[in-house]
């Protein structure tokens, strides 16, 4: 099975400056870890790189970037020249993390256009089952920019059409036929929390702090959130946070049903990644029909019926493809008292 073993390398060099100007290195980038140590050679920041917020950007950690056990093999990993939006995948694993630490990831129009991007070319590409969204440096999103709304407003185009993207947060209207696992730390809220919507899972770190803070500044959710959390918490306990905007805290958001699981500080990601490497070990097409069943009865199916026939035209082509040589398996002691290997 594949691990993402750098919890994404540029998390480790947390790289947004005043100047715009401060990562230099080799290219292309490579994360080499036998065994949890890092060759980072090919890394080195400026002496001076500082951010918006006045302080001096440093590793956050050439720790912890190795997935924590012992590795088997020594896995290389590459990324991208820095920019807002980065990706890395392993195996059939994508992740993608938001790189605006200093404003705790709130997403400008960039932003916007580069997550999109990401998550239709992962949705696009055979070769990934599962994409987790993460936020770098410590927050998952903070929601939209609101300097760059405040002071920019003029440029700012939105797409009318909500079946054409990107939105205001840029994937958020997407309906994605793969799943998304959400690793939130830190703040998700207002257009993040919309973001980790999104998500089929999110997997929340014990401090995390969500919430629809936009509610004081007169900022609507136009990213989807009075349509997903609805459907997802019910009504009642969506309307107590969309009115309110109070925060929410991960032990709530677990009863609500908002977390679908709770980590110690700083695990999200690996959690969300080793998540995402079972699911995308089993069999794909069998999955994806019941996900998209299961969607489709939350969201568009008229009636009980109309759900139910759709449900079953998804799954029986999955029978010859998948569940026949899936049973033939079991037969054989694959699988027996519900082990998974």
């Amino acid at each position: 099975m594949h691990s993402i073993g750098c919890r994404t390398i540029v998390n480790a060099l947390e790289v947004t400056t005043k100047n715009n100007a401060t990562l230099h290195r080799t290219s292309p980038l490579f994360c080499i870890i036998p065994g949890g140590i890092i060759n980072k050679s090919n890394v080195r920041l400026s002496k001076e790189g500082q951010g918006a917020s006045g302080f001096v950007n440093k590793p956050l950690a050439l720790q912890k970037l190795a997935f924590g056990g012992s590795w088997s093999r020594t896995r290389r990993y590459t990324s991208a020249a820095v920019r807002n939006v980065v990706s890395e995948r392993t195996g059939s694993v994508a992740a993608i993390g938001i790189n605006r630490p200093e404003v705790r990831n709130a997403v400008n129009q960039e932003t916007a256009r580069l997550l999109f991007e990401e998550l239709s070319a992962f949705d696009s590409d055979p070769a990934l089952s599962v994409a987790v969204l993460h936020g770098i440096g410590g927050n998952f999103c903070a929601g939209y920019d609101l300097k760059e709304l405040g002071h920019h407003s003029a440029s700012l185009k939105l797409e009318q059409d909500v079946t054409k993207g990107p939105a205001p947060m840029g994937p958020s209207r997407m309906q994605l036929s793969k799943p998304v696992i959400a690793a939130v730390s830190g703040y998700a809220v207002a257009g993040g929390l919309e973001l980790a919507l999104l998500a089929d899972l999110r997997v929340v770190e014990q401090s995390a702090i969500m919430g629809v803070f936009c509610r004081r500044f007169g900022v609507p959710l136009i990213d989807g959130g009075t349509v997903r959390l609805p459907r997802l918490i019910g009504l009642s306990r969506a309307l107590d946070l969309i009115l309110t905007g109070r925060p929410v805290g991960a032990q709530e958001a677990l009863a609500f049903g908002l977390a679908n699981r709770v980590v110690p500080d700083g695990q999200a990601l690996q959690a969300a990644l080793e998540l995402a490497e079972q699911i995308s070990s089993f069999p794909q097409q069998c999955l994806r029909a019941d996900r998209s069943s299961a969607y489709y009865s939350a969201f568009d199916a008229s009636s009980f019926s109309q759900a139910m026939q759709y449900e079953f035209d998804k799954g029986t082509p999955v029978i010859q493809a998948e569940a026949i040589a899936g049973a033939g398996r079991f037969s054989s002691g694959t699988g027996r008292g519900g082990r998974f290997s």
